[in-house]
C-alpha cells in the first residue's frame, strides 16, 4: 500500500506541475498581448524630413537620445528598425537638414544616438522621433524634457504591424 500511495503522490505532483506549466504558459502570452501600440503625438511630425540618412552622430554631440522599439501585442524587441531623430539644438533648428539623422535598433530593440544639446523651441525643450519604415505603422513622438539642462531624453516605441 505505501508503494501505491507513493505512486499516486508522484502522479498527482507530476500532473500538477504539468498543469501549472501549461496554465502559466497560457497566461503570460495573454497578458503580453495587451501591450498597446504607441500612438503618434500631436506635433511629432513638425519639420519631418523623409529619409533622413543613417548617421553615427548628429553634429558635435553631447546629448543622448535613447529608447527601445518593441512589437505591439507580445512586446518582442525589434532589431534593425530605423528611428529618425531631429530637434532644435545649439547647432541648428529642427527644420535644418543637418539637425536630422536616423539610427537602427540593436538586437535588444534599443537605439542610442548622440546629438547637440537640445534647447527650447516655443518655450519647451523637446525632441522629435519617428518610426517611418514600411513594416509597421508610422509613429511620430515629441517628448518634452523636464529641464533644458537635461543631457538625455528617452522615448520608447511599441509598433503595430502595417
Amino acid at each position: 500500500m505505501p508503494t501505491d500511495l507513493f505512486t499516486r503522490r508522484t502522479l498527482i505532483a507530476a500532473g500538477g506541475a504539468v498543469a501549472a506549466t501549461w496554465v502559466s504558459g497560457r497566461l503570460v502570452p495573454a497578458r503580453a498581448q495587451g501591450l498597446a501600440a504607441t500612438p503618434s503625438m500631436r506635433g511629432g511630425s513638425n519639420n519631418y524630413i523623409p529619409n533622413a540618412p543613417i548617421v553615427d552622430r548628429i553634429g558635435g554631440g553631447g546629448f543622448w537620445m535613447t529608447g527601445t522599439v518593441r512589437r505591439a501585442g507580445d512586446g518582442v524587441p525589434l532589431a534593425g528598425q530605423r528611428i529618425q531623430i531631429w530637434a532644435h539644438t545649439t547647432e541648428g533648428y529642427e527644420r535644418d537638414p543637418h539637425s536630422h539623422g536616423a539610427t537602427l535598433t540593436d538586437a535588444n530593440g534599443e537605439f542610442r544616438l548622440e546629438m547637440p544639446q537640445i534647447v527650447p523651441a516655443f518655450g519647451q525643450p523637446h525632441g522629435h522621433l519617428a518610426y517611418d519604415s514600411d513594416e509597421f505603422e508610422t509613429v511620430f513622438l515629441r517628448p518634452v524634457m523636464s529641464s533644458s539642462q537635461d543631457t538625455s531624453l528617452r522615448a520608447d516605441f511599441v509598433l503595430k504591424p502595417a
